[in-house]
């Protein structure tokens, strides 16, 4: 038994210090990035913020709306290969599109029936996602996964700490899912105990990424780790404190969820609009996927409803603003800039708003 005395993190913990700026307006702050990766000789330029491959957010129909934004919606695991024909007979940007899958052998099979079929010419992005990334049969996936598409953008997690991050990318992946419980539909970290505290961990993981730096077959320089801070964002600000952190995408899942475009039951109570959010190992979700929740494991996510939040479009409009004003604040014209120009201020956690005082006050 080993206890680290050293103090974690989570973004309600910390602000940001203001700093001198030479910016004078908002609009200099540009928020779209262009990455190149490990694994995939390929580029990519957007907005860098991607939506959970939650029943909510990670649907066909959010997709829509997202990638106009320049935003990737990472799509759930639930859609059928018939699902997937019809949709990509219109849509047609894999930029902003990613496959996900778990690790069962029918994850496998779905994927190289999606490869059969010329499907997963649709994405850039393959999300391979399962709750503990510490499990070795997620190296030996990322594995084959990269022998089967060597040219695709290959995500995998979730993890919270500097050893498997670089494993992970070594084995396959190009960039690697933190966090382990920091979302507000998921309760691993009542249930089981485990986690790191989300800023923590993205700081740390985020470092282990950027220090692996890849060569491109040709001798030009390729590019390096990256991370994605998946989950623990209450607040705009909290996703400014992300970038802060060292990450080079954040993903939410309650970001995108509740509005009008998003997937979910809408329900009135006492006159008000509530929108159904299902985290996916809830209940719900394992027994109208998997038809049952197995005896020997516990629910670790749960469903909830949130305000109805109107239409997406302006609350993207009120997140791009949010950043821009951090980079403002801050003297960071790219977000790229973020880390450099950042210093942390330790704070007690209180200063977050819930995310209902939040949705009900927008």
């Amino acid at each position: 038994m080993n206890i680290e005395s050293e103090i974690k993190l989570d973004y309600s913990d910390v602000l940001l210090r203001p700093k001198r700026s030479t910016l004078t307006s908002r609009k200099e702050v540009e928020l779209e990035r262009e990455f190149k990766f490990y694994h995939a000789e390929r580029a990519w330029k957007g907005v860098p913020m991607m939506t959970a491959n939650m029943m909510s957010s990670g649907t066909f129909g959010i997709a829509k709306e997202l990638a106009p934004h320049k935003i990737i919606t990472t799509l759930h695991k639930y859609y059928t290969i018939d699902d997937y024909k019809k949709f990509f007979k219109d849509f047609k940007n894999p930029d902003y599109v990613a496959f996900t899958i778990g690790t069962r052998d029918a994850d496998l099979e779905l994927l190289q029936t999606m490869i059969k079929e010329k499907l997963l010419d649709n994405f850039s992005f393959i999300c391979i996602d399962v709750p503990n990334g510490y499990l070795a049969n997620l190296l030996e996936h990322v594995q084959k996964i990269r022998k089967l598409c060597p040219k695709h953008i290959i995500i995998a997690g979730n993890v919270v700490s500097r050893e498997i991050t670089e494993e992970l990318i070594l084995r396959g992946a190009d960039i690697v899912k933190v966090g382990i419980g920091p979302g507000s539909a998921c309760t691993t970290r009542r249930m089981t105990g485990v986690g790191i505290p989300q800023l923590s961990a993205v700081m740390e993981c985020a470092d282990a990424a950027h220090g692996l730096d890849s060569r491109s077959p040709n001798g030009k320089s390729g590019g390096h780790g990256l991370i994605i801070a998946d989950g623990g964002l209450v607040t705009p600000g909290d996703a400014g404190k992300a970038y802060a952190g060292g990450a080079d995408f954040i993903m939410s899942g309650q970001f995108f969820s509740g509005y009008e475009e998003s997937d979910g039951e809408t329900v009135e109570r006492d006159g008000k609009l509530y929108k159904e959010y299902i985290g996916s190992s809830s209940n719900r979700a394992l027994e109208k996927f998997y038809g049952k929740k197995e005896k020997h494991r516990a629910s670790e996510g749960r469903v909830t409803y949130m305000p109805h939040k109107g239409s997406i479009h302006d609350f993207i409009q009120d997140l791009f603003g949010a950043l821009r004003s951090t980079g403002t604040y801050i003297g960071a014209r790219r977000i790229k800039e973020f880390p450099r120009r950042a210093t942390f201020v330790r704070v007690n956690n209180q200063i977050n708003t819930s995310l209902a005082q939040y949705d009900v006050e927008r």
